[in-house]
């Protein structure tokens, strides 16, 4: 009888450490994850300052205030209905999420263990509402000092119901088909940096040049230590973007982090190199671009790269990126304003197709070997998810372009653009008494 006990305590023993595990909520998970979020939600701010700085004094208060409102904009649409398009359960489609999940319906303190089983889901919920506001906050630098405030609002809900959302839902959702395929992307570089910066391309496009730029005028920034201050408080947020998305406070969590600072350091470092080279001075603006562009090109692979690849990755992605702004500059007509296009587009790609080249099992399980690893087919997965993110965002940007054009033109007039958006569009100055060249 006392064997027959010992058995059955022994074996109700052995199974209590498993159903823990299912069901457990990790306090230092759960405080990391919610730590990341608070600090990707700083980074559209951050965003907004250095935009902001690289404007004339006229249109200052205009980005920063486009880019406060998306924070409370799209914190509205997320919880509706965007992450239940990105999140919610498959549609069977492999396209969107079903509406499961609309007004967070379901959402709660309990674990989704589609996602993570260590943290609550609404936790899981809003680190991810932070990328889906980020994202549209970053295409806002290449229609600077020309869109009408009323059409930026209808364009940031469209754009973010049809074209984050969807994109969103086949990289990261479950049963999305570019996750199916094993595509890499550990923080948003194809979700978050080349939809934004495909999508800038497509804007800028068809909202035309600046009318100072048409008239043959040269177009500074009004204050480049704005701009500084706005990178250095990109790259501390970064770590949360990044690190956070391990979605634990673990090993994996400490390997982004650190690749992230590396990456970002190289890229400064290579983007002053080429420039210092190239127009024989040490940029400042040029050194804080080139830190953002690392950090853009980190992302993908942040989660399944060495700290030695992650240096490569740095050095490559800013090389390529200066190479874009100068190309695009010089040897097109585009009126990009702040290198959207260049800055994310071009570093999203290069990260992504890079994270196919570098990525290790050895770093991350969850992941896949790439290139160097002997495994050249993530490098065509990789390609593959590039294209059709690309191709969709392009388009879909174009057709939101038209469909709000149509009802409510998005361009300013001549004489509101001449005289600025913050007068125009907000009736205030941001330095009405000081003098400073606009």
């Amino acid at each position: 009888m006392k064997t027959k006990l010992s058995i059955l305590f022994f074996c109700i023993v052995s199974l209590m450490p498993t159903v823990a595990a299912e069901t457990e909520i990790s306090a230092g998970d759960t405080a990391w994850v919610l730590l990341s979020a608070a600090l990707v939600m700083m980074m559209t701010p951050a965003l907004g300052f250095f935009y902001g700085g690289m404007v004339r004094k006229k249109n200052v208060l205009a980005i920063l205030t486009q880019s406060f409102i998306i924070i409370a904009l799209v914190s509205i649409i997320w919880v509706l209905i965007g992450y239940t398009l990105a999140f919610g359960p498959d549609n069977g489609s492999g396209f969107l999420g079903n509406l499961a999940h609309v007004g967070l319906r379901g959402v709660g303190m309990e674990a989704d263990p589609n996602y993570s089983s260590t943290i609550p889901a609404l936790a899981f919920m809003i680190f991810q509402a932070m990328f889906a506001i980020i994202t549209p906050a970053l295409i806002i630098g290449a229609f600077a000092d020309r869109m009408k405030f009323a059409a930026f609002i209808l364009f940031i809900i469209a754009w973010s119901i049809f074209v984050y959302a969807p994109v969103a839902h086949w990289v990261w959702g479950v049963g999305g088909w570019i996750r199916s395929l094993g595509m890499l992307d550990f923080a948003g570089g194809t979700v978050v940096h080349i939809t934004a910066g495909v999508s800038a391309l497509a804007v800028a496009l068809l909202i035309g040049k600046r009318v100072e730029l048409n008239a043959g005028s040269e177009i500074r920034p009004h204050d480049i230590t704005m701009t500084i201050f706005g990178a250095a408080f990109l790259w501390f947020g970064w770590f949360g973007f990044n690190a956070g998305s391990a979605l634990g406070a673990n090993g994996l969590a400490a390997q982004a982090f650190v690749v992230t600072n590396t990456a970002a350091a190289a890229a400064a470092l290579s983007w002053m190199a080429v420039s210092w080279i190239h127009n024989k001075k040490p940029s400042s603006m040029g050194i804080v671009t080139g830190a953002v562009c690392g950090l853009v090109a980190i992302t993908p692979a942040s989660g399944y790269v060495s700290v030695a690849s992650s240096i490569i990755i740095g050095v490559i992605a800013g090389i390529a990126c200066y190479t874009a702004v100068v190309f695009i500059k010089t040897r097109t007509k585009l009126d990009d304003a702040l290198d959207v296009f260049a800055c994310h587009g071009i570093g999203g790609i290069t990260g992504a197709i890079l994270t196919g080249v570098f990525a290790e099992i050895a770093i991350n399980a969850a992941g896949g070997n790439g290139l160097i690893a002997g495994n050249p087919m993530l490098v065509i997965i990789q390609l593959i998810a590039v294209i059709a993110t690309a191709a969709y965002a392009f388009l879909a940007t174009i057709i939101i372009f038209k469909a709000i054009d149509f009802v409510i033109k998005l361009r300013v007039t001549k004489k509101e653009e001449v005289l600025g958006l913050d007068l125009t569009q907000h009736g205030e100055e941001a330095y009405p008494d000081i003098d400073i060249p606009s």
